[in-house]
């Protein structure tokens, strides 16, 4: 009995394991959003800029949009990616992945810049707690120059390789920021946002703010992980509890067996003294016959 329930708990816990893990996974892949390559709000002309729309599902198409001062706002491609090489001042705007049913994420404005200096930082919001890094970087020399960093216009201190680390970033830390390196002009201002830090949950089913994507089923090899370590964990139980049940049948033939080679007690003749005849010493009884009348023929004896 103590064998069963113990692998009852071990089937229980690993399917439970299985669900947080996987519970885990899906709200991480279903993070929609603009990814960006390279990572970062600012570029100098002539560089490579990539747009891909990650983290959807469902049968609606997604694409990405811009918006910039020359344009409207318009389908750039129906791939749900967009590759520009090289970007000009112009490819400026604001940018933002949408489908035909009018959901779209949060828009990321990008800055092409003619001029020597940018702002490295990070196109996606950070969380909160987590540590940044913003760069200053200058285009005609790769090496990290000293350079002076500014939040929303007021100055916030001196990176002497080029960074600037946030530790432990809050709401408090979100803002406008840009760079200056001596000798050089200002770089353009970027924002720096800073997400709500969310506390892991197995059983949490809430999505990011308005941007919840549609359900999608089940992946094909979570369900067969799944079964198989089931099925794996239940294959054991059995072979443990018939070895079991086989040691307790073992057990109860080796009692018969013994029980039934317990001597009786046989009962012995016992002589007029109470002793118990030799066995060894050979007993011999005289048988008379009787005797017949006078006239009649002796009887030998």
């Amino acid at each position: 009995m103590e064998v069963t329930v113990l692998c009852i708990t071990l089937m229980v816990d690993v399917l439970l394991l299985l669900n947080v893990q996987s519970g885990y996974y899906d709200h991480k892949a279903d993070a929609a959003f603009l990814h960006i390559d390279p990572n970062r709000l600012q570029f100098f002309e002539y560089d490579m800029i990539s747009f891909n729309c990650v983290g959807f599902h469902g049968p609606a198409e997604w694409r990405v949009m811009t918006k910039v001062p020359s344009k409207t706002a318009q389908y750039e491609t129906s791939t749900g990616s967009v590759k520009i090489k090289p970007a000009f001042v112009s490819h400026s705007g604001e940018y933002w992945c949408e489908n035909r049913n009018g959901e779209r994420t949060d828009s990321v404005n990008i800055t092409v810049t003619a001029g020597d200096v940018i702002l490295e930082s990070p196109a996606l919001p950070v969380m909160e707690r987590h540590s940044v890094t913003l760069r200053c970087r200058k285009r005609v020399t790769s090496s990290n120059l000293p350079a002076d960093f500014f939040k929303d216009g007021h100055f916030s201190r001196t990176g002497y390789t080029g960074e600037m680390t946030i530790d432990n970033i809050s709401r408090s830390d979100e803002g406008l920021y840009k760079c200056r390196i001596s000798g050089t002009r200002n770089s353009a201002e970027s924002w720096l946002a800073v997400g709500a830090y969310v506390t892991p949950a197995p059983q949490d089913t809430t999505s990011l703010e308005s941007h919840e994507a549609p359900p999608h089923p089940p992946r094909r090899d979570s369900l067969l992980f799944v079964i198989i370590v089931t099925l794996a964990i239940a294959g054991f139980c059995v072979v443990v509890l018939l070895f079991v049940l086989g040691l307790l049948q073992r057990q109860k033939h080796r009692a018969a067996f013994v029980s039934s080679d317990v001597p009786t007690a046989e009962l012995e003749e016992v002589d007029e003294h109470g002793s118990v005849p030799n066995p060894q010493i050979p007993i011999y009884a005289t048988v008379r016959k009787p005797k017949k009348k006078r006239g009649s023929q002796e009887v030998i004896t």
